[in-house]
């Protein structure tokens, strides 16, 4: 039995779809399981113990139709009998189509059916505190007899790269018996960033109530936007900012957050990957991205989430997140830091117990 998992893109995609891979390990534990994703996504499922093979898609492969079906084509070759087609995308159509596999499972879209043995209807709604993101994935699995309610996405970080990362904090002077908070301080765009001004707004008031460190969350050519940040903080907020101190790389991101107490900051893969160690987070939604959908295992002094929509509802009468998309920048300004203030700091406080 060989089994491929289709999930494309995103780092956070990525992540949570790998949940299926543990759960297919216990239904077919002799099956061949393999991961067909991007290239610059690799870090957050490497070492995943239920993953047999990696299959990366490069850039190149998606810029160029026949690049693309030449990788298919070397798919095909692979002889899978299961194809999961979590990112139901065109190149992912493609991809599943042509497999040569018997059973093609994916979403349900009117214009692709025809191309899978089984079209999953998504719900938009769930009482399951791992979120609709997990469930939808999980509900893939159905047609092969595998049913589960919850499943937690998990990272696995070797000793080498804890004990590694343990020591660049120690030799930057971190106490690590001391509050350690990771800032999430840019997303992936600027309709994913919440205002500068306004995160300069939070970190002055996570170091005014934990009295605790604080890391920034940015790669090398990010560097100027969260000096920027950096400098709208306050003198006394500055002095607790170890700016230098940054993970260059997704693993090296990913071991210095496992020292952490907590990340706060903007939705997104940071986000994630932080969960999937254990470690709280307090995340402020774009004010166009569905919070009922990301907002996986929210939890009260935990994983806790704002969005403009808790507080300005009518803003969003008889519109979708994602029809807010256009106004992003706009809606941003009505997302002042007061409105979620008292809920940051009973946060903020539970970090020092």
């Amino acid at each position: 039995m060989k089994i491929l998992v289709i999930q494309q893109k995103m780092i956070g995609d990525v992540l949570t779809s790998s949940v299926l891979f543990e759960a297919l390990r216990e239904h077919y534990p002799n099956a061949q399981l393999d991961y067909l994703i991007n290239l610059h996504t690799m870090p957050v499922v490497e070492n995943n113990p239920f993953i047999d093979n990696y299959i990366l898609l490069k850039p190149e492969i998606e810029k160029r139709i026949s690049a693309l079906w030449d990788f298919t084509k070397s798919i095909k070759k692979r002889q899978y009998d299961i194809v999961i087609d979590v990112y139901s995308k065109l190149s992912s159509n493609i991809i599943a189509a042509f497999s040569g596999a018997k059973t093609k499972i994916s979403y349900h879209k009117h214009y692709t059916a025809f191309l899978y043995t089984y079209n999953i209807k998504r719900v938009s709604k769930t009482n399951q505190t791992c979120g609709l993101a997990i469930v939808n994935r999980l509900q893939l699995l159905e047609p092969l007899g595998i049913n589960l309610t919850s499943a937690k996405p998990k990272i696995y970080l070797t000793d080498q790269e804890l004990e590694a990362s343990k020591q660049v904090l120690i030799s930057n002077n971190i106490n690590i018996e001391k509050p350690l908070i990771m800032i999430s301080v840019l997303g992936s765009g600027a309709y994913k960033t919440y205002p500068y001004n306004y995160m300069a707004q939070v970190i002055d008031q996570i170091v005014t109530t934990t009295d605790g460190q604080i890391l920034f969350n940015y790669i090398p050519k990010q560097k100027a936007d969260a000096q920027a940040i950096f400098d709208l903080c306050k003198p006394e907020t500055q002095d607790h900012i170890y700016m230098g101190l940054f993970g260059k790389s997704i693993r090296e991101f990913l071991a210095l957050t496992a020292h952490c107490t907590a990340l706060i900051g903007n939705e997104g893969g940071a986000v994630n990957m932080a969960k999937a160690l254990n470690i709280k987070t307090f995340t402020i939604f774009s004010t166009w991205i569905d919070k009922d959908t990301w907002n996986i295992f929210e939890e009260k002094n935990v994983n806790e989430s704002v969005h403009l929509k808790d507080y300005k509802p009518k803003l969003y009468q008889d519109k979708t997140e994602k029809e807010m998309k256009p106004q992003a920048l706009e809606s941003y300004k009505e997302f002042t830091p007061d409105l979620f203030e008292k809920k940051l700091e009973h946060f903020l406080k539970t970090l020092n117990k």
